[in-house]
């Protein structure tokens, strides 16, 4: 009879806690449902109108025949101006930079001004006007005996290219 009387009291302890646990939340959800009455009770606020919108009035750009703002250089296109010669020979002297070559001296031929270029490796090369030099499209415009002038063809960072005159003095 022990057996059943643990039994009843275990039953009875379950029954006891499970009221309590269930007072508890009856007690929170009565304070929760309190508080959305009174609530409601209260008078509602004002809310504000909206502002006004303003009409969009859109922009017509009438100013299409004059020079874009989005495009640097003014007028000047990148067609315009000097640009490489991209069809010519490569000459040897042109795969070295122009500040390796020196100019060693010159030399008279038939009546031909020759210049003479020594490269890196110690080679000497003829020169003529009008030959290529140096890795930015240098072309030779000049040959004196203490001087070869050269005008190089460099990027002016708009996409077109611009002239700079460079020269190879004799080294003595």
């Amino acid at each position: 009879m022990q057996h059943n009387q643990l039994k009843s009291w275990q039953i009875l302890t379950i029954a006891v806690l499970c009221g309590g646990t269930l007072a508890g939340c009856s007690g929170r959800d009565a304070d929760l449902k309190n508080f959305i009455e009174a609530t409601r009770k209260e008078p509602g606020g004002r809310v504000e109108p909206l502002p006004e919108i303003k009409p969009y009035d859109s922009y017509v750009y009438s100013s299409s025949a004059m020079r874009s703002p989005f495009v640097p250089g003014g007028s000047r296109g990148a067609a315009s101006g000097p640009r490489p010669d991209t069809q010519h020979n490569r000459e040897f002297l042109e795969q070295f930079s122009l500040d390796t070559l020196k100019m060693v001296g010159t030399l008279k031929l038939n009546g031909q001004s020759y210049g003479l270029v020594k490269v890196a490796d110690g080679r000497v090369q003829r020169v003529l006007v009008g030959n290529h030099l140096g890795q930015n499209d240098g072309r030779i415009t000049e040959i004196v005996p203490n001087k070869i002038s050269v005008v190089e063809l460099v990027p002016d960072g708009l996409g077109g290219y611009i002239e700079r005159p460079a020269a190879l003095a004799l080294n003595e």
